[in-house]
C-alpha cells in the first residue's frame, strides 16, 4: 500500500510494508524540484535514516530496475 500527497514544495510518497514477517518500517519519499530524498526510521536506534538522490540518479535507478546484470550509461540529455 502507498499514499501520494502534494505539499507546497514536494510530492510525498509513503510506502507501507504489508508483506509477511519481518515487516520493514515505512519508507517516505520526498520528490523535490532538484532531488529526491528517501527516509526510513531505523528501529534499532529510532533515528531517521535519509538518502538524497539527484534527479539523474533517480533516472538511472529507474533504468537499472529493468535491466539485466551489467554496467550501463544512460545517454546525457538532462
Amino acid at each position: 500500500m502507498f499514499s501520494i500527497e502534494h505539499d507546497f514544495d514536494a510530492t510525498v510518497i509513503t510506502l507501507v510494508d504489508e508483506g509477511g514477517t519481518p515487516l520493514q518500517e515505512d519508507i517516505i519519499i520526498h520528490a523535490f524540484e532538484d532531488c529526491v530524498t528517501i527516509e526510513q526510521i531505523d528501529p534499532r536506534s529510532d533515528v531517521v535514516q535519509r538518502i538524497t538522490l539527484s534527479l539523474r540518479q533517480v533516472k538511472e535507478l529507474t533504468a537499472a530496475l529493468n535491466l539485466p546484470e551489467g554496467v550501463y550509461a544512460l545517454p546525457r540529455g538532462d
